[in-house]
């Protein structure tokens, strides 16, 4: 690859969007070029700046149907691998129906990320050196934390808002690398607090002491 298109990856690699064979190229760029780094040190430090100044939305009330409408049409394409057997075309078919789906809603949380951070109403609060809880005036909220580790095999990372008693769920996640940008489910008002603990799987109620908390 070139390297002004190695420039133009910096974004990219802060938000961890970079295929595997991208990643390798842009790091062996990023050894080497001083002003790459200084871009990329900004950009994880002012991940609030990332986005588009508007209020955050609330997932399109299509978003499923829409989802669903395409799916539909694309299910003609889907050609088995063997002919003979009709369990690998199904399997085909459900492997790009979960892909459609799973790269919608990815979208679809990334929107509202961008949306919270965009705002220039919305209000940082640290989280040590771990990130930050970033809060928009209506209470739409996302986590952004630097370098998670990975949950690990089998978890999960679960946040919550506790408001007035018991943590409430609002939403699971993995670890996007060295940035990871979450939209929390459940609206954070002033004194709220944030929590987030490590699942087997998305439950109701927190099974483990929380590894992060954070007050509004």
């Amino acid at each position: 690859m070139e390297a002004n298109a190695l420039h133009d990856l910096t974004a990219a690699y802060a938000l961890d969007a970079l295929g595997a064979h991208e990643e390798r190229e842009y790091e062996a760029h990023l050894a080497r070029c001083e002003p790459c780094r200084s871009e990329l040190a900004r950009l994880t430090e002012t991940a609030t700046s990332l986005a588009y100044g508007i209020e955050a939305p609330e997932p399109p009330a299509r978003l499923r149907e829409s989802i669903l409408d395409h799916v539909r049409a694309e299910r003609p394409n889907v050609v088995p691998l063997r002919p003979r057997w009709a369990l690998p075309a199904a399997v085909t078919a459900v492997a790009a129906v979960a892909a459609t789906i799973a790269l919608a809603l990815w979208a679809s949380s990334q929107e509202r990320v961008a949306a919270i951070l965009g705002s220039d109403a919305a209000r940082p609060i640290r989280i040590g050196n771990l990130g930050k809880l970033v809060v928009t005036p209506g209470g739409a909220a996302a986590l952004v934390l630097n370098r998670l580790a990975p949950a690990g095999h089998g978890r999960i990372y679960e946040a919550w808002v506790a408001e007035n008693g018991s943590p409430k769920p609002a939403g699971t996640f993995q670890s996007g690398g060295n940035l990871t940008a979450v939209p929390l489910d459940r609206p954070v008002r002033s004194g709220a607090r944030v929590l987030v603990t490590k699942e087997r799987h998305r439950v109701e109620t927190p099974t483990q002491a929380p590894l992060i908390t954070v007050t509004s």
